[in-house]
């Protein structure tokens, strides 16, 4: 939030936090109170944001932890994805951020707002004029980008469309000469085990915090 995506970021100094409308991600430098402060008061009355990080994540003044749970992240380790079979696949935009919120909203890939699509480049399927599939570019640290959103319409589940999304995305990142790599919980061992199938290693565990706010 202070390199690729500082346009989409608010905050200064040692807190920063994605615009509602973009994500509920938020990040801090450092866990002196100063700054455990500034970054609570970047959340609003009513709202969730998660945090993510590999130190135990602490306590944020005025907030309540309503979600602490272990994940880990995956960085990529393979050569370049087969092509494979791209012609149902779109890229998508600024038109089809209503119906990538609702596909997101049914299948819970993860945090996804209106204007996520934002973060990166986001690739969808669509048939009989609706969106059945998607997966994109959230996270932009130097030199990397994250791959998320992945997901897929109960109705068309069992079809590959999550393998050949992630290997399309997982190109496209390639092709930019910067490095993939994923986030996904500890205990989700069946997306742990499909994507080391696709070429993702575990880095390292990472803990995650959802805080919220109480209502004014």
């Amino acid at each position: 939030m202070t390199g690729a995506h500082a346009h989409l970021a608010q905050g200064a100094g040692p807190a920063r936090r994605y615009r509602p409308e973009i994500n509920h991600f938020l990040g801090w430098a450092d866990d002196s109170p100063a700054t455990l402060a500034a970054a609570a008061a970047l959340v609003a009355p009513g709202e969730q944001v998660y945090a993510g990080q590999s130190d135990p994540i602490p306590d944020l003044p005025g907030l309540a932890a309503v979600v602490r749970r272990p994940g880990v992240q995956m960085l990529y380790a393979g050569g370049m994805p087969p092509a494979g079979d791209a012609s149902e696949i779109a890229e998508l935009g600024a038109a089809h951020g209503a119906e990538m919120l609702a596909l997101a909203r049914l299948t819970e890939p993860g945090p996804f707002e209106t204007e996520t699509w934002r973060m990166g480049r986001f690739f969808g399927v669509r048939r009989a004029g609706r969106l059945v599939a998607m997966a994109g570019q959230r996270l932009h640290p130097p030199g990397h980008v994250e791959l998320s959103g992945v997901c897929t319409h109960p109705d068309c589940r069992g079809e590959g469309l999550a393998t050949r999304l992630t290997n399309h995305v997982t190109r496209a990142i390639l092709e930019h000469g910067e490095t993939p790599f994923l986030h996904a919980w500890k205990d989700n061992t069946g997306a742990i085990a499909l994507y080391e199938r696709l070429g993702y290693r575990i880095r390292r565990e990472v803990n995650v915090a959802v805080f919220e706010r109480a209502k004014g």
